[in-house]
């Protein structure tokens, strides 16, 4: 698996600098999990535009750690499986499926 947190710290270094205080708390943990470098990727790149967004949805794979974080995420914020899809860019059937095999798994 590739070093993210080192990938990102690079980019930030050499292109970004003015946005390292944005990143920090993310690049301090000691592992960076999924869902962590898609919101590091939105903190520097900032909003892809359409295009770029499809491409990169068809390329994304989420961990248990991030499904179950998504999923939490759901809950504390009442979000409907629709609004949960929009904010995360997730086809709608990918929640549903989710909630199902992972009904019985503690989300905390």
């Amino acid at each position: 698996m590739p070093n993210y947190k080192e990938i990102y710290k690079d980019i930030i270094i050499r292109k970004y600098p003015e946005k390292i205080k944005f990143c920090q708390k993310i690049l301090k943990k000691k592992t960076l999990s999924s869902l962590d470098i898609i919101n590091l990727n939105h903190l520097i790149f900032g909003n892809p535009d359409k295009d770029t967004l499809v491409f990169n949805q068809k390329l994304r794979s989420y961990d248990e750690i991030a499904i179950l974080q998504i999923l939490a995420d759901q809950k504390i914020n009442n979000l409907t499986n629709t609004n949960l899809a929009k904010k995360y860019n997730l086809s709608r059937n990918t929640v549903t499926k989710w909630k199902r095999l992972y009904a019985g798994v503690e989300t905390s």
